[in-house]
């Protein structure tokens, strides 16, 4: 309830930023959000914050700028590196400022237009205002609105950046997250070898291990990485031994609601076989781990989805070392190298 209320507060004081003049050279140039064949619907509201060149190219330049941050070195980039589908490489956890340690992995940044709600227990319903948490965190970026404004405004780039990408050409809040948000919303994945073979495309050539794991998949996994994008983007509690540690409830700490207890948001699996470490606190290292969790190591939490509860009562999704084997074949083919290597989400 706490995050709730921060990000309504946040979201009132983003609405009210004072305005200030510049010269106005705001010459929109509209890029097109990728719509896949085989994708749904882009949820966010591209009529409310259209993509421009210049606004992409300022939002790319914020991702990579260390400013957001109070000690002007940890830029979203950071915990998000792009030859790894934008994840924190082999952390287990997100690193920020000053040497903290955070609770949570890094999730992938892909697909973005196609989400509604955001961060492992939804603590952010609109991606405009989702940077905001991960910018105000203590153990992360541990800066304010105001003071990375303050930055922005002394910067030449930025004082002529942001006429081009807005049209009241400020430097505001408002305009600081939308920028973000039109970077974030072009990072559409959806050119691995599974969509080419989806769309009957050149590449997309599935062997026979391939095709049995794509089977196995949809029987045994589909439920709930649903869809082409591989998530039904709901909350369930998947039998994850309790952290001692951390203890952390996941979308109970959001409404506080005992039905959401440990339930953490479904990830989609889309480059997963670089977005190492798995689950929400990063505790699995490989695939082969997360299988043989889901196969015989769910504990009963207090609150695990009747999903996984098997006819005999004990917990779990049964699965034959073929079954493992050919699902871990086919999460390879959702590699998407065109995306990992698109110099178009690069720094340099």
């Amino acid at each position: 309830m706490k995050k709730l209320v921060f990000i309504i507060l946040v979201a009132l004081y983003v609405m009210s930023c004072s305005k200030s003049s510049y010269t106005n050279d705001y010459v929109p140039v509209y890029l097109n959000v990728e719509q896949p064949d085989n994708f749904p619907e882009i949820v966010y509201n591209l009529d409310a914050n259209p993509v421009t060149q210049a606004g992409f190219e300022l939002g790319k330049k914020l991702f990579y700028d260390g400013k957001l941050s109070a000690n002007d070195a940890i830029p979203c980039a950071f915990c998000h590196e792009q030859a790894f589908a934008f994840t924190h490489h082999e952390h287990t956890v997100s690193h920020g400022v000053n040497g903290g340690i955070g609770t949570r992995n890094a999730q992938p940044m892909q697909n973005l237009a196609y989400q509604s709600e955001f961060m492992w227990d939804g603590a952010a319903t609109h991606l405009d205002f989702q940077p905001i948490i991960p910018l105000t965190s203590e153990v992360e970026m541990g800066e304010t609105l105001g003071n990375v404004l303050n930055k922005l405004n002394a910067d030449t780039y930025y004082r002529k950046q942001f006429p081009k990408a807005f049209e009241d050409g400020e430097i505001n809040s408002e305009n600081l997250l939308k920028a973000l948000s039109q970077f974030m919303v072009m990072m559409v994945s959806s050119n691995s070898k599974y969509d080419k073979y989806v769309r009957n495309e050149d590449g997309g050539e599935l062997t026979e291990i391939e095709l049995n794991g794509l089977n196995n998949f949809k029987n045994k996994c589909a439920t709930c990485h649903a869809t082409d994008l591989f998530t039904d983007h709901s909350y369930r509690n998947n039998g994850l031994s309790i952290n001692p540690k951390l203890n952390d409830k996941g979308r109970y700490n959001i409404f506080e609601n005992p039905k959401d207890l440990y339930k953490f948001k479904v990830p989609s699996l889309r480059n997963v076989a670089l977005s190492l470490p798995y689950m929400h606190d990063g505790r699995f290292s490989s695939l082969e781990a997360v299988l043989n969790f889901y196969d015989s190591g769910m504990t009963d939490n207090g609150n695990v989805d009747e999903l996984f509860k098997r006819e005999d009562g004990t917990l779990g999704i049964t699965l034959s070392t073929y079954e493992k084997e050919s699902i871990i074949a086919f999460l390879y083919t959702l590699t998407d190298n065109e995306f990992l290597t698109d110099e178009r989400f690069s720094e340099f």
